[in-house]
């Protein structure tokens, strides 16, 4: 070992998903979820966190921090309207990580359903495991709001 460093982490796997009912139109759910990923981020505690969300395969998620600062979460994958967008990228993890976000979408009636997946693997740092549960719940739930009040202001 060389003198100053210390022993790394050992390679994780971490595996969240969530299926939720939504209750408004496929396409006001698919609209929540692009504005919870993008301008209108609300952090837990109701915290603004604007991320910049280019909606085209190969763009980027990010929050910029002005001044030619910020930090890259990741790029999309993958994007269909109104049923899909797969994200991958470090998201908030500074280090060696990989993520995959999947959030997809399917009718229901007048209703939709969300399945939600967030794979993570690489040397995780367990605090960052501990919160993204919590994390993404806030998120999800977010997304079930956002959507739910497009739909009554669009009736």
């Amino acid at each position: 070992m060389v003198s100053g460093t210390k022993p790394q982490n050992s390679f994780e796997t971490s595996v969240i998903e969530r299926v939720v009912e939504i209750d408004a139109p496929i396409e006001f759910a698919f609209a929540a979820i692009l504005d919870q990923l993008g301008r209108d981020c609300e952090m837990p505690g109701g915290k603004a966190f604007p991320m910049h969300l280019e909606t085209w395969p190969g763009g980027r998620w990010f929050r910029d921090l002005g001044d030619n600062t910020g930090h890259l979460w990741g790029h999309v994958q993958v994007i269909k309207p109104p049923t899909l967008i797969e994200i991958t990228g470090p998201l908030m993890m500074s280090y060696a990580a990989i993520n995959h976000l999947s959030y997809r979408l399917s009718k229901e009636g007048m209703a939709s359903k969300l399945i939600f997946r967030h794979q993570a693997a690489g040397l995780l740092n367990t605090e960052h495991l501990d919160g993204l549960s919590l994390g993404w719940e806030y998120w999800i739930d977010r997304v079930r709001k956002l959507a739910t009040v497009k739909a009554k202001d669009a009736s």
